[in-house]
């Protein structure tokens, strides 16, 4: 078979690799409902915590509520709802672990003996094991899939694009990046994937002074939001520093999390 050489966004050609579909069916005793990537240009922006805010935000309100954690190279799901157990699974199927709350998770974490041995794998090794996450484990009667989604735009986050049916993506940025750039490239690569972009959630985006509750916008403010407006699309959030945030994080707590910050993110995952 040929490759396409050309840019497919600027011609009409019905090429193999405009419509070569390369989606995986999920295990056939799988059953989910949609599913929510969640993405950043970059490493380093919170989208992890993100990931799992949203979750425990879902699962409050009555949702059956999963996390793929595709950051196979930086797993931290498991370690921020205090799972320590690992995964199962027979001849045919992995079997996710559930949270204190009920959130099903399936994690590189999950099947490594420690928590902090890395993972040295080449980028199609990364792929394969995210494959496996959705065809071989047993996602049963999930409402709202979250996957964490690898930073950048490289080869493993295409394999997530182009592999899994997503209904839309939510990216996190943080103030002090290049947004324009950093930001853009995340847009635009869900854009030429066709997968709908349901916002941006500014994560660190001020310090909130304990003593007169002033906003400090410690790495700038304005950018993410001017951003947005300039796309055409929603600031869905704007999370602050929040040292208690991260200590439930740190603790394996982050379901006991407080505040209404990512409401309008629930809203628009409902929405879909």
């Amino acid at each position: 078979m040929s490759e396409c050489t050309h840019d497919c966004s600027s011609c009409q050609a019905e090429c193999s690799s405009r419509t070569q579909s390369f989606l995986e069916k999920p295990h056939e005793q799988s059953s989910i409902k949609k599913i929510i990537g969640v993405i950043s240009g970059k490493g380093g922006v919170g989208k992890s915590s993100i990931t799992a805010m949203l979750a425990v935000c879902m699962a409050r309100k009555g949702f059956h509520t999963a996390i793929l954690d595709a950051d196979i190279t930086g797993p931290s799901i498991p370690k921020m709802f205090g799972v320590k157990e690992k995964a199962t699974g027979t001849d045919s199927a992995l079997f996710p672990v559930a949270s204190r709350g009920g959130i099903d998770m399936m994690s590189v974490n999950l099947l490594l003996e420690n928590d902090t041995d890395p993972v040295i794998w080449r980028g199609p090794v990364i792929a394969g094991v995210i494959k496996q996450f959705w065809q071989d484990v047993i996602w049963k009667d999930v409402d709202y899939m979250f996957v964490d989604m690898p930073p950048g735009t490289g080869d493993v986050p295409l394999t997530v694009f182009q592999s899994i049916p997503l209904d839309g993506v939510i990216i996190v940025a943080s103030p002090q990046e290049l947004v324009s750039m950093i930001v853009g490239k995340a847009v635009k690569m869900a854009q030429m994937m066709n997968i709908p972009i349901l916002g941006l959630v500014e994560n660190m985006s001020y310090l909130l002074c304990p003593d007169c509750g002033k906003q400090i916008p410690l790495f700038g403010k304005g950018g993410t939001e001017q951003y947005a407006q300039k796309q055409g699309l929603t600031l869905l959030a704007k999370m602050p520093v929040d040292p208690e945030i991260a200590q439930l994080c740190d603790s394996g707590e982050i379901e006991s999390f407080q505040g209404d910050y990512l409401d309008a993110a629930v809203a628009a995952v409902l929405a879909r």
